[in-house]
C-alpha cells in the first residue's frame, strides 16, 4: 500500500483531491452512527468509560487482524512515531477519555456536538504550526460551521451556573482540542508507514490511555447484560470504529486542514439526524437550521478555487 503523505496541494486550496474527501464523508457516516449507538449501550447499562475502552480494544483486535491476514502487519519506526503517538494518544485516548467522561455531566447529544468542534482549534493552531493560507471563503465556511454548531447547542438551554455543567463542556472542548492537536501533527509528521499500517498501534495506544481512567473513575462498571449493548459495542468496535478512524487518519492526512476539521463538524449533525431515525428523537428548527448552516460550511470550504483562465 502507498505511503500516506500530507497533500502537496496547493495551500490556498485550488485543489482538493477527491479520495480525501470521500473518506471524510465515510468517516462522518460511519462515526456519526457511533454516537445513537453508544447512547443506546449506555440506556442500556453499560458504563461510559467502559464503553470507549471496549470500542478501543475490540478496533485494535480487529486492526491486527485484517494486517496480519493481509501480511501489512509491521514494527513502526521511529519516524511513524509522532503521527503514531498523536492519533493513538490523542485522538483515541485523550479524546474518548474526556468525551466519553462528559457524558456524565452533558446530554449525550450535546456530547456529540461539542466534542467535534476542532475547528474552533484547528485554525489558530494550522495558521500558528503549520503557516497554511486560508482562502477568505474558508474563514466564511469555518464561521457557517461554528455558527451552525452553536444553533444546536442552543447556549441560552445550558444551565451555566451548575459547576457539573461547566466542567462537563471543559471535558469536551478538550476532548476537541485533542483531536485538533493530532490533525496538526498527522499534516506536519511524515511517517514512513501508510496511516493504515499504524492503524491497529494507534488503536493499542488508546487502549493504554483509558486503562488507567477506567480503573481509577469506574473500577466496578460493566459492559451491561442487556443484548442490545453488545451488539452497539461490537458494531462500534469492529466496523465503525476501525473503517471510521482510518478514513479521519487519511482524510487529515490528505486535505488541508481547515477543510478536514469543517467536515468533521457535519458528524454531530448526522448524528442528531440517525438518532431521529433509530432512536425517535424529533427533529426540531434548531436541528434543521443549525444542519443546514453546517452544511453550507462544509460546502463552502471544500468547493475548489476558480483557476485563472
Amino acid at each position: 500500500m502507498p505511503v500516506t503523505r500530507p497533500s502537496t496541494a496547493d495551500p490556498t486550496g485550488s485543489t482538493i483531491p477527491v479520495g480525501g474527501l470521500i473518506q471524510l464523508l465515510a468517516s462522518v457516516v460511519l462515526l456519526s452512527s457511533a454516537w445513537p449507538l453508544a447512547k443506546i449501550a449506555i440506556a442500556a447499562g453499560t458504563t461510559p468509560l467502559w464503553f470507549a475502552e471496549g470500542r478501543a480494544v475490540l478496533s485494535t483486535l480487529v486492526a491486527y487482524l485484517v494486517l496480519a491476514v493481509t501480511g501489512r502487519l509491521r514494527v513502526p519506526t521511529r519516524a511513524d512515531m509522532p503521527a503514531l503517538l498523536a492519533v493513538g494518544g490523542l485522538q483515541l485516548g485523550s479524546y474518548f477519555a474526556l468525551a466519553y467522561e462528559a457524558v456524565a455531566w452533558v446530554p449525550a447529544g450535546r456530547t456529540a456536538i461539542l466534542a467535534n468542534t476542532t475547528t474552533i482549534w484547528v485554525v489558530p493552531l494550522s495558521l500558528i504550526f503549520l503557516h497554511e493560507q486560508i482562502p477568505a471563503r474558508r474563514w466564511v465556511a469555518a464561521g457557517l460551521g461554528l455558527l451552525g454548531v452553536a444553533v444546536l447547542i442552543n447556549p441560552l438551554a445550558i444551565d451555566w451556573s451548575s459547576g457539573d455543567v461547566l466542567i462537563g463542556h471543559v471535558f469536551l472542548l478538550g476532548a476537541s482540542l485533542s483531536w485538533s492537536i493530532a490533525i496538526i501533527v498527522t499534516r506536519a509528521a511524515r511517517p514512513k508507514q501508510s496511516m493504515f499500517a499504524l492503524l491497529p498501534w494507534c488503536f493499542m495506544i488508546g487502549s493504554v490511555v483509558l486503562a488507567p481512567l477506567v480503573w481509577w473513575h469506574a473500577p466496578h462498571g460493566s459492559l451491561g447484560h442487556d443484548p442490545a449493548a453488545w451488539w452497539a459495542l461490537g458494531y462500534v468496535g469492529l466496523i465503525a470504529g476501525p473503517a471510521g478512524t482510518w478514513c479521519v487518519m487519511e482524510a487529515t492526512a490528505k486535505l488541508p486542514t481547515l477543510v478536514s476539521s469543517v467536515g468533521f463538524l457535519t458528524t454531530p449533525a448526522v448524528s442528531l439526524i440517525m438518532a431521529n431515525l433509530f432512536l425517535g428523537e424529533p427533529f426540531t428548527p434548531d436541528l434543521l437550521a443549525g444542519s443546514a448552516l453546517i452544511m453550507v460550511g462544509v460546502g463552502a470550504a471544500a468547493w475548489p478555487r476558480r483557476r485563472p483562465a
